[in-house]
């Protein structure tokens, strides 16, 4: 089965053309850009909590060692182990709390990861928050990566926030001109964020 991408087109690209003159020119000098979907929220969650203040390559290290160690990363076979078990895989003993509290809370159906699919973009965010070592931005990347949802500008991403700066200048990471910006965008400002992230990286 071939990867899934998240799905945008021309409706988003000319919605945010019309919206700003220099966002339309960004999204004239850039290719359509592909960002991969992760559908299983579980997984993606675990994958967050693991990688935070570690680098990409110590990530991938850890998780496959969990992944040998679980079998596979599903809340039934996270939830068989300790989280003394999940640290060894090298991370700290409150990640692994924090990702063992996890797949309990799933495994005892005091949440159903899926069911956020359903919410709104501001409660899905309050019940991902409510979960040990998901913070506002991990939540937000969830409903961008794994729920699809078009209208998320994190103020918390650091590659946005340059984005924002290459193209607008400094004071438009203000906290009421950023939310200006999200409202410019909205409802497409997942797709905005796309293309600033993309800027971002070519400057880096």
């Amino acid at each position: 089965m071939g990867e899934k991408f998240f799905e945008y087109g021309k409706e988003e690209t000319d919605f945010l053309k019309n919206s700003d003159e220099k966002m339309k020119e960004l999204i004239e000098n850039t290719p359509h850009i592909y960002r991969a979907v992760h559908e299983d929220v579980f997984c993606s969650l675990v994958y967050s909590i693991a990688g935070q203040q570690i680098s990409n390559k110590a990530l991938e290290t850890i998780f496959n060692r969990l992944k040998t160690l679980a079998g596979e990363i599903t809340p039934e076979k996270i939830s068989a182990l300790t989280a003394e078990k999940i640290a060894s895989c090298g991370m700290s003993l409150m990640k692994a709390q924090n990702i063992f509290d996890l797949a309990k809370k799933e495994t005892k159906g005091e949440i159903c990861l899926e069911d956020l699919k359903n919410l709104s973009d501001d409660e899905a965010i309050k019940q991902l928050t409510s979960l040990k070592g998901v913070g506002k931005w991990t939540a937000e990347m969830t409903l961008i990566f794994c729920f699809e949802r078009k209208d998320i500008l994190s103020f918390g991403d650091f590659g946005i926030k340059k984005g924002l700066k290459i193209l607008y200048g400094d004071d438009v990471v203000k906290k009421q001109n950023f939310l200006n910006m999200k409202q410019k965008f909205s409802p497409y400002a997942t797709i905005a964020s796309f293309y600033l992230w993309e800027l971002a990286n070519k400057r880096a």
